[in-house]
């Protein structure tokens, strides 16, 4: 069996959010549940200053069926916050990483 790591980067805009706390409390709840849910590793890369946005990044390790639960983290994430996240999406095979 072949390994993979997906990598999906989430790019947010808080419009609703007015500061750094209630931010980071959606924050923290988005990442427990992807945690919880999909069995992400996930981490805040970005704007950990600001208050309106943020950039998380979530790694997804498995089979061939991990593309498929990259799609599923960025539904999941994209039913929360439907008008303000971007997404950028890799996939490699870990020969493509040992190389």
């Amino acid at each position: 069996m072949r390994a993979f790591v997906c990598i999906v980067e989430a790019e947010f805009h808080f419009g609703n959010v007015h500061d750094l706390k209630a931010k980071r409390k959606l924050l923290k709840s988005l990442k427990d549940q992807l945690r919880g849910r999909f069995g992400a590793a996930v981490a805040e890369t970005e704007g950990h200053d600001k208050w309106q946005r943020s950039v998380i990044v979530c790694a997804l390790v498995g089979g061939s069926d991990v593309g498929d639960r990259g799609d599923g983290v960025e539904r999941f994430i994209d039913s929360r916050f439907p008008d303000g996240v971007s997404f950028r999406r890799d996939l490699v095979s870990l020969e493509d990483i040992r190389e």
